[in-house]
């Protein structure tokens, strides 16, 4: 199996959405699995694309203890979040790790007003709540491709036509 999580704010532009739905649509033809949030905007975009090839968490999955950890490992201000924000912050994790949290996706396409890929390009205030999954693949080593990134956007077709599939 391979997965990938696509990711991003909630203020993603319209143009953007319409490209991650395509991307999306592009990566279930070749047999890749979405991993999600549910979010209005650049999730559900995503969501779109990929038909019935996706893994969906929400606030409400069954969360492990393993993706609970990674709350306070990550989130800069943790103490401060609100229980129903650290369940989402948790299940950010699972967007990257899987349900079982042992089965990490290949790369994250995501948009975000700052363009954080968590290596390059920090995560801020701006970043949102895509910023917990985006230090964690980062941490990881797994790559962020970022949509607000111009040279992501110029090398994103080369980097999807490259992958296995």
């Amino acid at each position: 199996m391979k997965y990938y999580a696509g990711i991003g704010s909630r203020k993603t532009p319209s143009k953007c959405l319409l490209y991650m739905e395509a991307l999306a649509l592009q990566l279930a033809s070749r047999d890749w699995i979405l991993r999600s949030g549910a979010a209005v905007g650049a999730d559900t975009a995503f969501e779109s694309g990929a038909g019935l090839d996706k893994e969906i968490f929400t606030a409400d999955s069954g969360i492990p203890d393993a993706a609970w950890n990674t709350v306070h490992r990550y989130h800069p201000n943790s103490g401060r979040l609100s229980y129903h924000v650290r369940k989402l912050m948790a299940r950010n994790a699972m967007q990257i790790f899987g349900a079982d949290m042992d089965t990490p996706v290949s790369f994250v396409v995501c948009w975000t007003p700052d363009a954080a890929d968590g290596t390059n390009i920090p995560t801020s205030r701006l970043t949102g709540g895509t910023g917990q999954a985006i230090r964690i693949a980062a941490d990881n080593g797994i790559p962020v491709w970022n949509l607000r990134n111009k040279e992501t956007l110029k090398t994103l077709p080369q980097l999807i036509q490259s992958l296995p599939g």
